[in-house]
């Protein structure tokens, strides 16, 4: 029987998705789907979730369950492919401290879990416990491949395809969103039906380069006029830094514009506040999200409890549509992210995890090169690759003046706090986190 292991089972609005998306396909439908967590009521709720689901469906789909650390390896075992959906540390207490302590030192943020201090923190609490996932991987099942959904994804994901011999590919919702997002946002809904388009770049900074409709006709003379009109009138909206990513560097980026806010030294600056308003910015914005999805669960969770059925249909996440093209052989393409090693973007270091189309088949996910990237997008992506290169180095070597680095090279800390103030805010960050890290020398 085929084996699908989902890590993190307890994020069980997405296992629900995923796992669903997988009981709408027919050569998937009937595997076994493994569920892996060390919360043992979400894991519990997952597993009914999945089973209503399983009986309205109708599929011949078998689930378990796996708590804890030490069934870990009896969930991994076997698998075709592993799903990663975890978070170290969850809202509380640790995005939490990711907010808190920088706020004491003025430094403001808005999701804070793929870059700036809150991502680099995420991600060092986090690639020890991928190192253990990938050790057990090794043994019980070394030929899966790993699909990554958890940020900060370049570095997670970074850190699998260089230190590990796990094949792992890295999956955003950002790149199939990212077009359709800018011209309904523009008035353009015309040029929806077979236009063609190529991102690339870095997860969460991957370019829109070219977008065409379906006739040919390049669409982004049109886009740039109307991205600057709509900046120039005044009207408050949600996506204002990618529209400024348009006037300012010629093209537009996958991921939303209250991310991109804390990519660079621009948007968020406490000597410049009134850009906040100006750009329409949410500072404290994941937080927020927590509170509401932990709260908005339990009120779900509750009315799913009083009904029999739980049925789903197929969405376009890629983990499913991945999955089926190995298991049948049909093509299938997808944006991912992946090791540069063959210079994928030919401007970018080989070293970088980077985020390009892939081709989907029987061999596996295999990426595409597409060459040079306008100079200043590559620049743009370069400050954002400078942190997650240290980062990984921090959590491979335990070295803390990696982790220091990260700081000082990140653009929005470094542009908003002297050296010695990055120091010791993170001595501050290392010593709130406690055993959520590993120690560093």
């Amino acid at each position: 029987m085929l084996k699908i292991t989902f890590m993190g089972a307890g994020s069980t609005v997405f296992a629900r998705n995923v796992i669903g998306d997988c009981m709408c396909c027919e050569s998937l439908r009937d595997a076994e789907f493994a569920l892996y967590d060390i919360d043992g009521e979400r894991l519990r709720q997952s597993a009914e979730i999945l089973g209503m689901m399983r009986k309205t469906l109708g599929v011949g789909a078998r689930i378990t369950t796996y708590l804890g650390v030490e069934n870990r390896k009896a969930a991994l075992r076997g698998a075709k492919f592993v799903v990663d959906a975890i978070q170290v540390g969850l809202y509380d207490p640790c995005t939490i401290i990711d907010f808190e302590v920088p706020k004491k030192y003025g430094l403001r943020q808005t999701i804070a879990d793929t870059l700036g201090i809150g991502g680099i923190m995420r991600a060092l609490r986090t690639i020890p416990v991928l190192a253990d996932f990938a050790r057990d991987m090794e043994e019980v099942c070394p030929d899966a491949l790993f699909l990554n959904y958890t940020n900060p994804m370049a570095m997670l994901s970074g850190y699998m395809q260089r230190y590990t011999g796990i094949r792992t590919v890295g999956l955003c919702h950002s790149v199939q969103v990212c077009s359709e997002g800018l011209l309904k946002g523009l008035g353009m809904e015309d040029r929806l039906e077979g236009r063609k388009e190529l991102i690339a770049g870095i997860n969460h900074m991957g370019w829109l380069l070219d977008i065409r409709d379906q006739d040919g006709n390049d669409l982004y003379p049109e886009i740039r006029r109307r991205a600057a009109e709509r900046l120039e009138s005044g009207e408050k909206f949600g996506d204002m830094v990618r529209y400024d990513y348009i006037r300012r560097f010629g093209y537009y980026c996958t991921e939303s514009s209250e991310h991109n806010a804390e990519y660079n030294m621009f948007y968020i600056k406490k000597n410049y506040p009134e850009l906040i308003e100006k750009f329409n910015i949410p500072l404290d914005e994941y937080p927020r999200r927590c509170v509401n999805q932990i709260e908005g669960w339990k009120k779900e969770y509750a009315e799913l409890s009083q009904k029999a059925e739980r049925s789903h249909k197929r969405s376009k996440e890629y983990a499913s549509h991945i999955m089926e093209s190995i298991v049948t052989g049909t093509p299938y393409e997808i944006g991912g992210n992946v090791l540069n090693n063959d210079h994928l973007i030919a401007n970018l270091p080989r070293e970088a995890c980077v985020e390009v189309p892939c081709l989907v088949n029987a061999r596996g996910v295999l990426p595409c090169n597409v060459g040079s990237l306008p100079v200043q997008c590559a620049a743009m992506n370069m400050t954002n690759i400078n942190v997650q290169l240290l980062t990984i180095e921090a959590a491979v070597t335990r070295k803390k003046e990696h982790i220091y680095q990260a700081a000082m090279l990140d653009p929005h800390t470094g542009s908003e706090l002297d050296i010695d103030t990055i120091v010791k805010m993170v001595d501050d960050l290392i010593e709130a986190h406690g055993d959520w890290l590993p120690k560093y020398n």
